[in-house]
């Protein structure tokens, strides 16, 4: 039985569903061709599939009124893009979403491209293929032929946007899909991604958007129907098929396909897609998050004895330590940082604030990333880690040593109230030889909020070292060995 703590952790909040859209996007460039191929096929046929659904819950529901018959039609559709985002097919107005990725420079504008135009593909094989079976089985005879009847009805009302109408249609459509789509990144649990993508669903089918993808398999039905339904179908109908004359290939491509899809893009990629990743991801140049060392070393007079507690970051600092600028190339930055044997140096900008901290670290986590293939064109900026955490000038040595090796709740394991949270019968001086503390290998040293030079554990290790006396000069081994 899970707990309600397992739960509040499948729920994630707009940050962390970024982040989770970034993992969906970059896994459509991980997939092979046929992978990608595959799935999109299947995709294609889920939304012919709900589209069969919609004409059946829609036909002969005229009683009911317009709106709750198209509600209902709608209720039906959801279930294409439920069984997507379960069963994990490729659709293309959702693969636009990969426009986060081209954005993030984890992958090129081409590669992009390639992946569109595989899903694409794949979605109109399974349309077609969808609509062979449909064909076949003479699905448009339901209900003496007015099942039929409705899906020419359908098709044909598709046919007469004007090519405004149908771009701005798709940008509707694919503004909720793709929302849709966002929206199931808020958990981890499968109903609750299934039941998010509902009403978003419900809604631009009702509503009459268009969905390119979706059109694959309506229109090209109806023009199915309306070039091979025998005459007795026509009789049952009381039409004929000169009035659906206009249900042709040439006439859905122009007037309907490629002014929904640039529509659907336009509404997925960018109103969705590239929207929020300028929201949360676009990098800003501003000053870094500084976090402050927040400890104060109680002096001992034993200390008072051995070392000048007086010392100051401002006296022992690195006053002209390397920088790097925001648009330095990583590789640049990489030999920067190797002829200096630095691993990591403060990023700043043209004005000389601090805006981050690039790292080796930050480097080999992206190469392991990109499968050891480095992003082309890649920036210090796209890599640079703008939390940072800084000491003051006037910050006493006594207080960063122990910043820099001692974590206080993990020696003193307390409440706020002082009560003890853990209970163990280690020594204080064991407590701390044990303790994993993880601080950065370089601080950068902030005065009235400028920085003003760097401190690493080898000049806190200068300043303390007159603690154990004059230096002795060691006569090396092989001198001793010949004298």
């Amino acid at each position: 039985m899970a707990t309600s703590t397992s739960e509040n952790h499948q729920l994630f909040s707009p940050t962390e569903m970024m982040a989770e859209a970034e993992k969906f996007a970059l896994s459509k460039a991980n997939k092979t061709s046929s992978m990608t191929l595959s799935l999109a096929i299947m995709a294609g046929a889920f939304i012919g599939l709900a589209f069969l659904f919609y004409i059946t819950v829609t036909t002969g529901s005229a009683d009911a009124g317009w709106g709750l018959s198209r509600l209902a039609g709608g209720l039906a559709f959801s279930m294409g893009l439920i069984l997507i985002v379960i069963c994990g097919g490729e659709l293309f107005t959702s693969s636009v979403l990969s426009s986060i990725s081209w954005a993030n420079k984890q992958i090129t504008f081409t590669k992009m491209l390639s992946i569109w135009g595989k899903v694409y593909v794949g979605n109109f094989i399974g349309a077609m293929f969808l609509l062979a079976l449909v064909s076949a089985a003479g699905l448009y005879q339901l209900d003496g032929g007015q099942w039929g009847l409705n899906a020419l009805n359908i098709a044909q009302h598709k046919l007469h946007h004007t090519p405004v109408q149908a771009f701005a249609l798709g940008v509707l459509c694919n503004l909720l899909v793709c929302l849709a789509i966002w929206l199931t990144f808020s958990s981890a649990n499968a109903m609750t991604k299934a039941m998010m993508t509902v009403l978003p669903v419900a809604m631009f089918v009702s509503s009459g958007f268009e969905h390119c993808v979706a059109n694959m398999f309506m229109v090209p039905l109806g023009i199915t129907i309306q070039a091979f339904a025998p005459e007795s179908f026509w009789m049952q109908i009381g039409a004929t098929p000169a009035q659906y004359a206009d249900l042709n290939v040439m006439q859905f491509v122009t007037a309907n396909l490629i002014p929904v899809t640039i529509g659907n893009i336009v509404g997925g990629s960018v109103l969705v897609g590239l929207a929020n990743w300028s929201i949360y991801r676009r990098p800003q140049l501003k000053a870094a998050k500084i976090t402050a060392i927040t400890q104060t070393t109680e002096i001992t007079s034993v200390k008072e004895i051995t070392m000048n507690t007086a010392t100051t970051i401002k006296q022992i600092m690195n006053t002209q330590p390397i920088t790097l600028s925001v648009e330095m190339p990583t590789s640049v930055a990489i030999d920067t940082l190797l002829d200096a044997q630095l691993v990591s140096a403060p990023v700043c900008d043209v004005e000389g604030r601090l805006v981050g901290i690039f790292s080796v670290h930050d480097v080999m986590v992206d190469l392991w990333c990109q499968d050891y293939i480095p992003t082309k064109g890649q920036k210090v900026v796209d890599l640079m880690s703008r939390d940072v955490v800084a000491i003051d000038a006037n910050d006493k040595l006594v207080d960063v040593a122990e910043f820099l090796c001692i974590d206080k709740e993990q020696l003193y394991p307390t409440t706020s109230m002082g009560f003890a949270t853990r209970l163990t019968s280690l020594s204080l001086e064991e407590r701390a030889k044990a303790m994993k503390v993880s601080q950065p290998h370089m601080l950068p040293v902030l005065e009235n909020g400028v920085m003003v030079g760097v401190l690493t554990r080898i000049e806190v290790m200068q300043a303390l070292r007159p603690i154990y006396g004059d230096r002795l000069n060691v006569v090396p081994q092989a001198e001793l060995e010949t004298a």
